[in-house]
């Protein structure tokens, strides 16, 4: 039993669409930090020449202001100012970041609106379980890759900006426009190297997520079992039920054999019984079977003194084309009309009225 409980089976697509519903999704706060970070860096460059007119406009305010008394009134609206421009100021970033962690999710796991996980539980708030998760290897082994993140990061950042010193003495004879362009150029170098190990760290961490993710939803077999007879019902039950509709239909067909007024056979192997009376547009086939069952379809047509005639491409071409409680199709209304007439000819030999 302890091996059938194992879960060692793939998570089905229903648990996954559950999980997804509840919003348990895998995802990786690395790829959500490298998103931001990279449209966070791209829209300072945007910005920046933005924020070169504010602080000319604030710079120009301050000079207006050092000509105010410092009375209580003003000083409240220099503050109001200051954060006013502030505002103006930081905006763009925020809303920037806001986008890029709503793309950084999004990449991950696609658009997911779902309420359960923000739905206030008691165990959120326990604080011994808050102790433990705080104290868990889980955590401890989070935080040691962090630790390392910081190092390798800090580490190729050092190693690049050590390679610039060589040029340092060189490039302090050259004017000051010159030395600009030259520190854009180191600066574009280590940040696009940092961004590219950012990008592998993130990548890296997301992989790693995805297969914990999915091991966190690995299933047993008996759960594999459970699910498909939530989702199909029990094969047994099923199974059950179609025999019991089927045992219902063959009931239904043999208690219409009576009303046929001929029996096509094989002879062996075919028979089908049709009925063509005062309401039919056409015949109509009320029962067909092979081997046994056509045994007992002639038995049933016997004991009602149904007339049997040998017919064997017909009834192959009966049983292959129609349905039960079906007309026969256009095709084979000349072959039936001649057993018809055959039927006929055979009870008026008997002295009994057809149809």
């Amino acid at each position: 039993m302890a091996e059938e409980q194992e879960k060692t089976e793939a998570p089905s697509t229903h648990k996954i669409q559950k999980a997804r519903e509840e919003g348990n999704v895998a995802k990786s706060p690395e790829i959500v930090g490298f998103v931001g970070l990279l449209i966070g860096l791209v829209s300072i460059f945007v910005i920046f020449p933005f924020w070169l007119r504010r602080f000319e406009e604030i710079y120009t305010q301050a000079l207006g202001w050092m000509r105010l008394d410092f009375t209580p009134e003003n000083i409240f609206n220099i503050f109001l100012a200051l954060l006013r421009d502030s505002f103006v100021m930081i905006l763009p970033i925020f809303l920037v970041l806001v986008i890029a962690g709503l793309i950084g999710n999004i990449a991950q796991f696609g658009f997911l609106l779902s309420t359960k996980a923000v739905q206030p539980k008691l165990s959120k708030i326990n604080p011994i379980t808050g102790m433990k998760n705080l104290f868990s290897l889980k955590k401890l082994l989070d935080g040691a890759m962090i630790t390392l993140k910081v190092f390798v990061a800090f580490g190729v950042g050092f190693l690049i900006f050590a390679s610039f010193l060589g040029e340092l003495e060189h490039i302090a004879l050259f004017n000051v426009f010159d030395q600009m362009v030259w520190f854009r150029n180191k600066a574009s170098i280590l940040i696009g190297a940092l961004l590219f190990l950012f990008f592998l760290m993130a990548m890296a961490d997301f992989i790693i997520k995805k297969r914990q993710y999915t091991k966190s939803l690995r299933m047993s077999k008996q759960e594999v079992k459970d699910e498909y007879k939530q989702q199909e019902g029990n094969p047994e039950v099923r199974a059950k039920i179609r025999q019991m509709m089927l045992k219902n239909s063959m009931s239904k067909m043999m208690s219409a054999i009576p009303s046929a007024n001929v029996v096509v056979t094989n002879p062996t192997h075919y028979a089908i019984a049709l009925r063509f009376g005062d309401n039919d547009p056409a015949p109509v086939v009320v029962a067909k079977g092979i081997d046994h069952l056509a045994i007992r379809i002639k038995g049933i047509a016997r004991e009602h003194d149904i007339e049997i005639v040998e017919n064997p491409k017909l009834a192959r071409e009966l049983y292959k084309e129609v349905d039960i409680d079906e007309p026969i199709p256009r095709v084979l209304f000349e072959a039936v009309a001649i057993v018809f007439a055959q039927v006929a000819k055979i009870q008026q030999e008997r002295g009994k009225k057809f149809l």
